[in-house]
């Protein structure tokens, strides 16, 4: 985990279409103080960064972000209303590169939806 202590994983399950991963948010971290003081919501840079640590753990390769594209903000976490994301993704392994279709949400809003690349490091 590149930021220690900022979610924990709470199940991570195959489903037909993809995985289905349960995560919950450290409240009190750090990152929140600066992202915003008074008003926490959940770094753009830190959803991307989780995508990425569920897929490495899934597939169990260390991996590289090659490209990404689609990346659509589409609600903002409150850290302190909503701990705990659903993130779905779905991986294509075509040769060398993992192509990954995701997506983080809360209750029924979805937060973020992405396409991202990665090669194998």
């Amino acid at each position: 985990m590149l930021i220690k202590d900022f979610y924990r994983v709470v199940s991570i399950q195959n489903e037909e279409t993809g995985y289905q991963a349960v995560i919950e948010l450290n409240k009190e971290h750090a990152v929140f103080d600066g992202h915003f003081p008074d008003n926490p919501v959940m770094p753009g840079v830190c959803m991307i960064q989780i995508i990425k640590e569920l897929v490495e753990s899934t597939t169990r390769k260390i991996l590289f972000m090659q490209q990404v594209s689609n990346v659509k903000f589409m609600a903002l976490i409150n850290p302190q209303v909503e701990q705990t994301l659903v993130v779905n993704f779905s991986i294509e392994e075509q040769e060398d590169l993992l192509k990954v279709k995701s997506s983080i949400q809360f209750q029924d809003v979805i937060a973020l939806k992405m396409s991202s690349v990665y090669t194998q490091k």
